[in-house]
């Protein structure tokens, strides 16, 4: 704006000189012309200055909302990969829960192992803490009294805490794992803590993205409290009225110019994170990013000829020939996992070699991994015999529920007297009417219902957003439809149906899946042929239901 004013100041002085010496055409047309070109040299200039002004605010927005899912993904894989080592010592402790020095190795393993946990602790189901590491922390037969550890013996999941103070004086946050014997009884879990101001894995896993241009990250749980920042003063700290922090822990990926809490222009990126209920936030300040620019302006400005702009027109057009297919490939590889990929990668020009090999090896690539992956997911979540959800699949279905608090009901179904089918007509009849049965309750069912084979003639059924009388009209209408249907050549068959449901008195998935199995069981013994609603889960408030009707 400077160069601006002074340019215009220039060619005042410029007219008020001709006019003192008296206007020709000669003059007149220098003045045109000199005029001209400096009206346009200058609007070149601001606008040059105005453009590049909002590309470096773009870009860095761009940049910084790739950041935040960058390290969003590379959090979630540190969060997943901890929680994975915890499942696999309490399936090591499970097989000998008994074993004190079993008990102390595991826990000194697992958190000298991969540094991923400052400390780790063994519990029973008491409370009583077995197992600890570091020795030094003095937990050693003590119960369990703090925040995260009684969290644990209470969800009885797998579980990420909320930010607390711990039994030794740590702000920290404690990860989980249930532990249950060959009976799926409770005995106790496994956990790690994480220090939030002390020095831990996962603060290096961020500092690493700490730069010295003024840009940095931070970290923010769902009650608005600082998980990592690089001022660890700040770590705890809780942040209100922040644009960005209140759009993260909705759940929103995106970039924004805001004021931070201190008063502060940044340029930000977000993402929430998928393990945890925590968001990302890397920012850069305002004044930072432009700081380069009046400088640049200059001297662009000072060395700026015909042929500097000639060559620069020159350079551009071929770099952009050059470079817009791979471009074009870079933006494809960041949606590999999207469907329609395969299909943008065709209709890339890549008019030289080497972008059209990039481009021939990216679709092989797509192709191979589309394909391993789709029958490793089919194989790993499928009945091979029916076809239906098996029950990793019907687990991780139930979870994704209760996670997202909808209510649901569960159709516990076993065929009576199957074993004599099995035993007068042989196991390869036994299983035709294992799949006859799958397909006719995929028939009755609705699409968004969940069916799975659990394990020889027992199915699962679970119905999202259905109360009890619903879920028992629908039962019955499996029933009589199975009890109708002809499967040769063994005839009619009959099954018995346990009806239960979730929420249930705030009980774990465990025991509504118990409560169902009981119901089963009473229809069994009352004569078969017939459904079953649990009791209590037949007394539960409507209201607590979504209005869903079935088909």
């Amino acid at each position: 704006m400077l160069d601006t004013e002074i340019g215009l100041y220039k060619m005042r002085c410029i007219v008020l000189n001709c006019l003192r010496a008296g206007l020709n055409l000669h003059r007149l047309i220098l003045l045109l012309a000199f005029s001209a070109t400096l009206i346009t040299l200058l609007n070149s200039y601001y606008s040059s200055y105005q453009v590049q002004k909002q590309q470096l605010i773009d870009n860095t927005l761009n940049n910084h909302k790739a950041y935040a899912a960058k390290l969003v993904s590379a959090t979630d894989n540190f969060l997943l990969a901890a929680q994975q080592q915890l499942a696999y010592v309490a399936k090591i402790l499970e097989a000998d829960f008994t074993n004190q020095t079993l008990i102390n190795a595991e826990a000194e393993r697992l958190r000298l192992q991969t540094n991923s946990f400052n400390s780790t602790i063994i519990v029973n189901k008491f409370g009583d803490i077995l197992g600890v590491s570091p020795l030094s922390l003095n937990l050693q037969n003590r119960k369990v009294d703090s925040f995260g550890t009684k969290a644990a013996l209470s969800y009885r999941v797998p579980m990420i805490s909320e930010p607390y103070i711990s039994m030794a004086g740590n702000l920290l946050i404690f990860m989980s794992q249930p532990l249950f014997n060959s009976n799926n009884e409770f005995i106790g879990y496994v956990g790690g803590t994480l220090y939030l101001k002390r020095a831990s894995i996962l603060n290096e896993l961020l500092q690493v993205h700490y730069h010295q241009d003024g840009s940095y990250l931070y970290v923010v749980d769902e009650n608005n409290r600082l998980l990592y920042h690089p001022d660890k003063e700040r770590i705890g700290e809780q942040v209100f009225d922040n644009q960005v922090i209140n759009a993260v822990l909705k759940g929103k990926v995106g970039k924004q110019q805001v004021i931070n809490s201190q008063g502060v222009a940044m340029l930000a990126g977000y993402a929430p994170m998928t393990m945890a209920p925590w968001g990302v936030v890397t920012q850069r300040p305002l004044e930072s990013t432009l700081a380069p620019l009046d400088s640049l302006m200059w001297q662009v400005f000072i060395k700026t000829a015909p042929i500097g702009i000639l060559t620069f027109v020159l350079i551009w057009v071929l770099a952009k020939l050059i470079a817009q297919p791979l471009r074009k490939l870079a933006e494809t590889a960041n949606t590999l996992d999207e469907p329609t990929t395969s299909v943008a990668l065709k209709h890339i020009r890549s008019w030289y070699y080497e972008s059209d090999e990039l481009r021939k090896a990216m679709l092989k690539g797509i192709g191979l991994l589309e394909s391993k992956i789709g029958l490793l997911r089919h194989e790993a979540h499928t009945d091979p015999l029916t076809g239906l959800h098996n029950r990793r699949s019907l687990n991780m279905q139930l979870s994704q529920l209760m996670a997202q608090q909808r209510s649901f009901a569960v159709l516990a179904i076993d065929i009576d007297h199957f074993k004599r089918v099995n035993d007068e007509f042989g196991h390869d009849i036994g299983d035709v009417v294992l799949q006859s049965l799958a397909k006719i309750l995929l028939d009755v069912t609705r699409d968004s219902d969940i069916v799975a084979r659990t394990g020889g003639e027992e199915f699962i059924v679970i119905l999202p957003n259905v109360h009890p009388k619903r879920a028992y009209q629908l039962a019955e209408r499996l029933r009589i439809r199975i009890s109708k249907s002809i499967i040769e050549p063994v005839g009619n068959i009959n099954v018995s149906i346990g009806i239960a449901g979730w929420p249930l008195e705030q009980l774990s998935l465990d025991d509504v899946m118990k409560l169902a199995d009981q119901a089963l069981y009473l229809a069994k013994r009352t004569g078969r042929n017939r459904c079953v609603v649990d009791t209590i889960y037949d007394q539960q408030d409507t209201s607590l239901f979504e209005a869903t009707e079935l088909e």
